[in-house]
């Protein structure tokens, strides 16, 4: 299993400088609002391919009043230690680059073959009633986490799509050129919906075998016309389909400025499969403990197909749950063999894990241990005195 044995951050959000080296693969971050909790999550989630988990732009992500920006991590893994690190691009600073062990990549996918991610925050408690897009996103991070090479098969087929897009707003594209694009649409499409489809496939085949005692157990569909007819019909046949489909779309793509068809239409639905109610319309308390039912199912997935589980982030994860559902987590915190971390701005409410979990506390730009707290603990005020930053 890969954990994370030392993280360093330079001009990121609120740290100036922070080296951390974690005393436990489980760690819970309290304290108040604004003190950077979330932005070590974000950070870890900046390693793997993506966007990390607040989607931000570098000019966001920078410290106020520097111009770069950079996140470095060491992990052990049962191969030896390995070092991935991500930043801005000294040359054009709005572009990251990644290295592993020291290495520029060029290609950020060869990440995924080394480390992967999952993660739940707060503004994914409504997933289910904003638009597809975070779906979406949610489902290809976790395809992505057991398949790396589904970042590629995206990554190609929006490639292909865009320039399809500018072709067509022009007016006067070459069909063969249409045609070449639209051939590399399909192909891309399809493998990425496959994927998509056999995560799918996977987490309802394991049925309650993965999901923790305590959560519901969810069933995931893949929603997109291409799924449909991957469900039964050869991959070659629905290439052909969609390839003759976007060439007789032509017209009515270059009137709405985009593609009707293709791997970013895709929906996912999510539903509680003991009552069968749409994850849509469950309260949000059952929508928050059927997603963290299908990530720690998925992790649990991960660890016995492929044999390491993801890094966990959890912001904010007992929001919205009752008491029975956040023991439930913690007794499943408990078996993985994985880096986690959690946030809170109450430490008492992790009060479960004091035996398991080291507990730090953000302050002015860096990370202060704070003992397992006892019962009734509230936590005092991060500047008082007693213990160094970590």
């Amino acid at each position: 299993m890969a954990r994370l044995e030392r993280l360093a951050l330079t001009d990121f959000r609120n740290y100036r400088h922070l080296v951390w080296r974690p005393s436990s693969p489980v760690t819970v971050v309290t304290g108040e609002n604004g003190s950077g909790k979330t932005n070590l999550l974000e950070a870890l989630s900046l390693l793997v391919p993506g966007r990390g988990l607040r989607g931000a732009r570098n000019a966001d992500i920078v410290r106020h009043g520097v111009s770069a920006w950079g996140v470095a991590a060491r992990f052990g893994g049962a191969a030896g230690p390995f070092d991935i690190a991500t930043g801005s691009d000294p040359a054009r600073p709005e572009r990251r680059v990644f290295r592993m062990d020291g290495e520029t990549l060029r290609s950020r996918a060869g990440l995924s073959d080394h480390l992967s991610a999952v993660w739940l925050t707060p503004q994914m408690d409504r997933l289910f009633q904003d638009g597809l897009p975070g779906r979406r996103r949610f489902l290809d991070r976790l395809v992505l986490a057991l398949e790396p090479g589904h970042a590629r098969e995206l990554a190609a087929h929006d490639q292909a799509m865009a320039q399809r897009n500018r072709l067509l707003a022009t007016g006067r594209a070459d069909p063969a050129w249409l045609a070449a694009l639209e051939d590399s649409m399909a192909r891309h499409a399809v493998a990425a919906s496959a994927a998509r489809l056999s995560l799918a496939a996977q987490l309802n085949d394991a049925g309650g075998s993965t999901v923790p005692d305590g959560f519901p157990v969810a069933r995931l569909e893949v929603v997109c016309t291409i799924a449909e007819r991957l469900r039964d019909r050869p991959a070659l046949s629905v290439e052909d389909w969609l390839r003759a489909r976007l060439a007789a779309d032509r017209p009515t793509d270059a009137a709405r400025g985009g593609s009707g068809a293709g791997a970013h239409r895709a929906d996912l639905a999510l539903s509680d499969r003991a009552t069968g109610r749409a994850a849509g319309q469950a309260s949000t308390g059952q929508q928050k403990a059927l997603l963290l039912g299908v990530i720690l199912a998925h992790a649990a997935l991960m660890a016995r197909s492929r044999g390491d589980g993801p890094v966990i982030l959890l912001d904010e994860p007992l929001v919205h749950l009752d008491r029975a559902r956040r023991e439930a987590l913690f007794r499943t915190i408990g078996r993985f063999d994985t880096t986690v971390l959690m946030t809170g701005t109450d430490a008492e409410q992790f009060l479960p894990l004091r035996d398991l979990a080291a507990f730090v506390i953000p302050h002015d730009g860096e990370l202060r241990p704070l003992s397992a707290p006892p019962s009734g603990f509230r936590p005092p005020d991060a500047g008082s005195p007693g213990g160094k930053p970590v």
